[in-house]
C-alpha cells in the first residue's frame, strides 16, 4: 500500500520539522540539533568597543529554529540552549558558558522568540516571504524587548544608553538576517515540503 512521509498534526499547523517521520527520537534529535545550530551561530561573534553586546549570528538561528520546529519544540530547543550554556556548555557568544550577566536577557528573549516564531509558523506565516518577514520581526522585537531592559538593569544604563548600546548597533545586521531568514523559510517549504509530500512508489 502506498504510504506518505507526512502525518498532519490534528491540533496545530504543519511546520518544516513535521515533514519527517514522527517519532520521539526524531523530536529529541531535532531539539538538540537546533540548540547546537544556535550555539554554532553564536560563535560568529564580533565584539564592539562601545558596548558589552557583541554582534553574533544567534538571532538568525533563533528565528530559523523556532519557525522550523514550531512553538513547543522551538521553545524546548532554546530552553535547552540556555540551560546547557548556564551549566557549562561553551556555546554562548565567543565560546562563553556559565552566567552571562547583563547579556542573559537576550538569551531569555531567544526562548520566547523561538516559541512565538514557531506559533506563527504553525499558522503558515513562514510559507511566503512577506508573512515570514512579519513573523521574524515579531521574534526579533521580543529578543530586544527582553534583552535591552535586562542590559540596562545589569549595567545601570539609562534607557537611552541601553537602546544605544543594546539595540541601535544591531539594526542593520538584523535587517540582513531578517531578509535571509525570510528567503530561506519559503524556499525550504518549496524544496523539502514538495519532496516530503510525494507518496512512496507502490511495492511490487
Amino acid at each position: 500500500m502506498p504510504t506518505t512521509l507526512v502525518t498532519l498534526p490534528r491540533r496545530r499547523g504543519l511546520v518544516l520539522a513535521d515533514l519527517f517521520p514522527e517519532v520521539l527520537a526524531r523530536d529529541a534529535a531535532i531539539v538538540c540539533g537546533a540548540a547546537c545550530f544556535v550555539g554554532l551561530l553564536a560563535q560568529v561573534s564580533i565584539p564592539l568597543s562601545w558596548t558589552p553586546v557583541p554582534i553574533t549570528g544567534q538571532t538568525l538561528g533563533v528565528v530559523l529554529a523556532g519557525s522550523a520546529l514550531g512553538m513547543r519544540r522551538g521553545f524546548a530547543a532554546l530552553a535547552l540552549y540556555a540551560a546547557a550554556g548556564l551549566a557549562g556548555v561553551p556555546w554562548f557568544a565567543g565560546h562563553a558558558s556559565g552566567w552571562p550577566g547583563g547579556l542573559f536577557g537576550y538569551v531569555v528573549g531567544f526562548v520566547f522568540a523561538a516559541a512565538v516564531c514557531g506559533l506563527l509558523a504553525e499558522r503558515r506565516a513562514d510559507r511566503k516571504v512577506k508573512s515570514a518577514i512579519g513573523a521574524i520581526l515579531v521574534g526579533d522585537a521580543i529578543i530586544f524587548a527582553v534583552g535591552v531592559p535586562w542590559l540596562a538593569a545589569s549595567y545601570h544604563f539609562s534607557a537611552a544608553e541601553a537602546i544605544g548600546k543594546g539595540l541601535v548597533p544591531f539594526l542593520a545586521g538584523e535587517g540582513i538576517k531578517i531578509a535571509l531568514a525570510a528567503g530561506l523559510l519559503p524556499t525550504a517549504w518549496k524544496v523539502v515540503g514538495g519532496a516530503a509530500r510525494k507518496p512512496n512508489p507502490p511495492r511490487p
